[in-house]
């Protein structure tokens, strides 16, 4: 045991070092105050922040078939951008081949279905005083036998990930095999860029690691969790019941639209901080080194660091601004995908993430084989704020840490076996460093 733990431990260390090896870079700012971390002033911050928590309503263009009324709806805890115990369903099937198709979902009573999404909306806005005999509930079918619930995600801190140089998450992706012997093998999965039709980056936000652009992921959630379509995502799911000319988003005064409210809202939110009075407790510094030891940084990253001010990332849609360039974070994840027992056998549908015209275009660099190859893996999840949620895991179905910790399987296997190994003393140890994060 001695022997496994030093080499997990020489792996963490490696990990570290390698991305956080560029010297004299600053700590990027934390907190649940509410306020900017730079990106813009605070009174910016706050305007964007109305645009993220507003209601939406029917005239707005809500659905007709949606989620929720709001951003802040899934993510609010404990203050806007947070996670949430809100969860979405999704569903497929296996094909003829055993291959993962798309679910088919009839609606309006059977003439119409929708295809192309995994994606099952809970709401619809009919029937109404408009459309009486319209019926457009989407339910599951019994043919649909994949099914899972994922958990909302903090957002708080994303300006950061969203900053990470591609060359740092692949160059984990490697280390993790050579430092493991390929036990742990973390996927880095390039994703269209939506904004910058033909570009790819390597994805980091979304169980599936679906999106790699902060307004990507906007476009994304604004259609497919509030039906609200905008000039990235300009078609809606389905025209049933629908009243509102598209896209339902326009420019404002400013000539900003919603999306671009929300993705500057997230880039300038703070990362989630530490309960600092208890990770100074002789309990968590000792659960801290036991982390390390047994090998759970290997996939909970503690360090990660972004790319240098004024870098153009997402296809040169976006320049890395100062408050953003050169800093050191803590997330605790490598935002890589892992095989760790729990995948719930869903492969992200293309045309739901990246638009009805997503086969029309050249993707750069884009490999259909790589996201087939995801169905059983979700991404390590940050653990930054991971006290403030009490339900875990991508299905919300681990309701303490040491029922996330001991449910880790497939290339977690052998971590989760030195963690069993541990005294009881130690055990605990590690749990409450987890409760200090």
């Amino acid at each position: 045991m001695i022997k496994h733990a030093l080499r997990a431990a020489v792996a963490a260390a490696a990990l570290t070092a390698l991305v956080a090896a560029v010297a004299q870079q600053a700590e990027a700012p934390t907190g649940f105050d509410d306020l900017s971390n730079g990106v813009v002033d605070d009174s910016t911050h706050h305007a964007d922040q109305d645009a993220f928590d507003e209601v939406e309503t029917v005239a707005d263009g809500l659905g007709p078939l949606y989620n929720a009324q709001s951003c802040r709806e899934c993510h609010q805890n404990p203050t806007s951008g947070g996670a949430s115990q809100i969860a979405e369903l999704r569903v497929g099937h296996r094909g003829k081949d055993g291959r993962f198709k798309n679910a088919d979902i009839a609606i309006s009573r059977g003439k119409v279905v929708i295809a192309g999404r995994t994606l099952v909306n809970d709401r619809a806005i009919c029937p109404s005083g408009a459309f009486p005999d319209s019926e457009i509930q989407e339910r599951v079918p019994d043919s649909e036998t994949i099914r899972t619930t994922r958990a909302s995600l903090n957002l708080l801190g994303d300006g950061l990930v969203e900053a990470v140089a591609d060359s740092t998450l692949i160059a984990l992706a490697r280390e993790q095999r050579r430092a493991t012997g390929g036990k742990i093998r973390g996927q880095a999965l390039r994703v269209p860029i939506v904004e910058a039709p033909g570009t790819t980056r390597v994805g980091r936000f979304g169980w599936k690691d679906q999106q790699a652009s902060l307004l990507s992921f906007s476009g994304d959630a604004y259609l497919n969790e509030m039906g609200i379509t905008s000039r990235l995502f300009p078609d809606e799911v389905t025209a049933l019941c629908n009243t509102v000319a598209e896209p339902n988003n326009t420019p404002d005064s400013t000539g900003l639209e919603d999306i671009d409210r929300f993705a500057r809202f997230m880039r300038a939110t703070k990362a989630p901080a530490r309960d600092t009075l208890l990770a100074r407790t002789a309990a968590a510094r000792a659960g801290s080194a036991l982390f390390d030891r047994i090998g759970c940084a290997t996939c909970h990253v503690r360090t990660l660091t972004t790319a240098a001010a004024g870098s153009a990332i997402n296809g040169g849609t976006f320049t890395i601004p100062p408050a953003l360039g050169d800093k050191t974070f803590h997330p605790f994840g490598d935002f890589l995908l892992h095989n760790v027992g729990t995948g719930d056998g869903i492969v992200m549908a293309m045309p739901e993430h990246y638009g009805r015209r997503v086969y029309q275009v050249k993707w750069k660099e884009l490999s259909l084989d790589s996201i087939a190859r995801t169905q059983n893996k979700v991404r390590t999840a940050p653990l930054w704020g991971v006290r403030l949620r009490p339900r875990l895991m991508h299905d919300q179905a681990s309701l303490t840490l040491l029922d996330a910790i001991v449910r880790h399987r497939g290339e977690a296997s052998l971590v989760t076996a030195r963690y069993r190994r541990l005294s009881r003393r130690e055990q605990l140890a590690i749990i409450t460093f987890l409760q200090s994060l």
